[in-house]
């Protein structure tokens, strides 16, 4: 684990903090969206970036940041086939 620090004038921190309650879990929620918009990064690294307990709290996470996940018409593909194999069997 790497601790980050970021210096604010205090009456910024509370300021922010006033209205977004923990600013440091918010700066963390931050990085962690604006990383997986870039592609740096995979909903299982948010998960474990913010200590998550499930991929469904990841997506529901990553819905309300509008950060929706990248699926593909090839993924959608392979999720139908998936689906008609299971269906055959």
């Amino acid at each position: 684990m790497t601790d980050v620090a970021i210096a604010l004038p205090k009456e910024v921190a509370h300021q922010i903090e006033s209205r977004w309650g923990n600013l440091p879990q918010r700066a963390l929620e931050s990085l962690a969206i604006e990383a997986y918009r870039s592609g740096i990064i995979t909903t299982a690294e948010v998960q474990r970036m913010l200590g998550m307990d499930s991929g469904w709290d990841v997506d529901d996470f990553l819905k309300r940041a509008h950060a929706y996940l990248d699926y593909a018409e090839s993924d959608l593909d392979r999720d139908v086939a998936a689906m008609r194999m299971v269906r055959r069997s």
